[in-house]
């Protein structure tokens, strides 16, 4: 291998490594409010590419309609979970969050839909029909189970990822997409060729972690997550509606995964299962960084990336086992420290 190579396979683990990061972080984050291990966040990253996909050929996407039937499944979930304690200001937020909202969101992708508006504009819209799924997404499946076993809720959490794989091969077919890169710019750097999308990947995941940061370092509600991530009970006694903040981790995590749906769409083909394999390595990032720790799960992220890249060019059929593989020693290294701590 020479330098050239291998300068190429550290930009691939890069940009990998930055997509990575942003799916991990959504992981970590789910889990510390709510202590759900969201199997699904690749999902989020899939529907949003295809999205894209579908508004640059001028067509409706099936998201449209995937919203609208998680809205209503949202509503009756809402309704049935507080039928004692159904209130006009709780029917209202039902009505204007589950029914309004999807079907305004629809109206808008209806009428911009046929007018190609550029790349940009369809990313903006495809975020803004998958950021409400996560809080419907939790309120579904989730919330009504909030106080069972992590191993209860990483059941539940299979069986929404696989019932999302299910509904996006009905609403966006078997076909694989790409889309159009926001700029087909690239430089030379040495022997070195870049691109603009490449860099347009870094640059917005640096911008998202700064706002990631400061959002929970230096806002009332990012601290507000913090103290029910910390200790439910006592976020619930200090006034703080841990139901809230987990509908709030969710959405979060789906704004995290349209991000990089939008971002990745451009460099991939993507299906409607492609999100279970970025979502798994997001995944091994979240393990490797303790399940606690953003920068921990960052610095993880780009590992991931980058071991990602090196076996792909070492062993490209075994590739995918390789990464997974990574974090059998750190899972093993601490079931063997949480044994020796038990008996210390």
């Amino acid at each position: 291998m020479d330098l050239t190579v291998l300068l190429f396979l550290f930009q691939d683990g890069v940009i990998n490594g930055a997509v990575y990061a942003l799916v991990a972080l959504a992981l970590v984050l789910v889990f510390a409010v709510t202590r759900v291990i969201l199997v699904s966040q690749g999902e989020f990253v899939a529907f949003a590419a295809l999205t894209v996909s579908a508004l640059e050929n001028g067509r409706a996407p099936g998201t449209i309609w995937l919203l609208i039937t998680m809205g209503l499944l949202a509503a009756a979930s809402e309704i049935v979970l507080f039928r004692k304690d159904l209130g006009i200001g709780r029917l209202c937020r039902i009505a204007a969050f589950d029914i309004a909202l999807p079907v305004g969101l629809a109206f808008l992708t209806w009428t911009v839909a046929p007018l190609k508006l550029g790349t940009f504009a369809n990313s903006v819209v495809a975020i803004l029909l998958i950021l409400p799924m996560g809080s419907m997404l939790y309120r579904i499946a989730f919330q009504p189970i909030a106080t069972a076993s992590v191993l209860v809720l990483l059941i539940a959490a299979f069986g929404v990822h696989f019932s999302l794989m299910g509904v996006g091969l009905l609403f966006f077919g078997p076909e694989g997409v790409g889309t159009t890169p926001f700029s087909a710019e690239s430089f030379s750097l040495g022997t070195l060729v870049v691109s603009a999308q490449s860099i347009l990947v870094v640059c917005v995941t640096l911008i998202a972690l700064s706002v990631f940061a400061g959002f929970f370092n230096w806002t009332i509600f990012g601290k507000a997550l913090r103290a029910s991530a910390s200790n439910r009970v006592g976020a619930r006694l200090s006034g703080i509606p841990v139901e809230l903040a987990g509908q709030a981790a969710f959405t979060i995590a789906a704004g995290l995964g349209a991000v990089s749906g939008v971002l990745v769409g451009p460099l991939t083909t993507m299906y409607y299962d492609s999100g279970f394999l970025i979502g798994l390595k997001g995944f091994v990032a979240a393990i490797l960084g303790g399940l606690v720790s953003f920068p921990l799960t960052v610095i993880a992220a780009l590992v991931v990336g980058f071991a990602e890249s090196m076996f792909s060019f070492w062993a490209s059929s075994f590739k995918e086992v390789l990464v997974f593989s990574l974090i059998v020693p750190i899972l093993l290294w601490r079931s063997l420290y949480s044994t020796s701590g038990g008996h210390g």
